[in-house]
């Protein structure tokens, strides 16, 4: 049993918890919880850190068997715990990695640019797997998907919807309008409203940072402006909560579609 915060081992899980930095140069991040270590892939699973207070149920324990795992005393887990109250056990998890060109043989995609909130991130992550959405791509102005608060917050969503973070986002656009992909950009000036909009082919939803909203240059790349409506004195939503109507209403709009060519 670890009984030590100095051993290598949890100094290297506690770097990866802090620094963004750390993350990226060794390509791992930490799960932590029940429900996030339990949904991990077993070929991105690399290590499991386990409290020694911790009691696994039956499934559970059926679920650890054979994997690499280390007991900890409880002083050391709480001082690698991002949580005001840790469940015991956490995963030391390898990034993904994604090809963005298959990607794009997909047809829903969201695109986000400089969001900051982890919380704003984390939702949309999960409500992009919820409506369906294939892939999700960011600017690297983004907060990072792997902050502890971004991770917890996606609920494991972030198994299981593709996401890849671009050096060039307006690039990245181009090659969408090659790929016959619409861009819709959620936008003050919208054109119309998003129901309005025929959301039912291949398409991509642009949505900028929670304060400023999408920059002039990637605005501009937009093929139409869509809003939401809006009573009382509120002029916009919060970005998690828009990106929801949107893709849920694309999912709307191609289940329909879709009894129509069945029909």
């Amino acid at each position: 049993m670890i009984t030590s915060l100095t051993n290598p081992q949890i100094k290297h899980v506690a770097a990866l918890q802090n620094k963004h930095r750390y993350r990226e140069e060794q390509g791992q991040f930490v799960a932590e919880g029940i429900k996030m270590v339990s949904e991990t892939p077993e070929e991105l699973l690399e290590r499991i850190y386990i409290s020694e207070t911790f009691v696994p149920d039956r499934r559970l324990t059926s679920w650890l068997e054979g994997k690499k795992t280390e007991t900890v005393s409880e002083k050391v887990f709480r001082g690698l715990s991002m949580t005001q109250t840790p469940q015991g056990i956490l995963a030391l998890v390898r990034m993904p990695r994604r090809d963005v060109k298959s990607l794009l043989k997909k047809s829903a995609f969201l695109i986000l640019e400089s969001i900051q909130d982890p919380g704003n991130l984390g939702t949309m992550v999960r409500t992009a797997e919820g409506a369906g959405v294939d892939a999700i791509f960011m600017s690297k102005t983004c907060v990072d998907i792997y902050n502890p608060k971004v991770v917890r917050s996606t609920m494991g969503s972030l198994y299981r919807v593709p996401f890849v973070y671009v050096d060039d986002l307006h690039g990245l656009l181009e090659e969408m309008k090659k790929n016959k992909i619409t861009l819709f950009a959620a936008h003050l000036k919208g054109e119309k409203y998003y129901y309005e909009a025929d959301l039912s082919g291949k398409c991509a939803f642009l949505i900028g940072n929670e304060a400023n909203g999408l920059t002039w240059e990637t605005a501009s790349m937009a093929d139409t402006y869509i809003k939401i409506p809006m009573s009382g004195q509120v002029e916009s939503l919060n970005a998690a909560m828009a990106a929801g109507i949107l893709m849920y209403d694309m999912r709307r709009q191609k289940e329909a579609a879709a009894k129509k060519i069945v029909l």
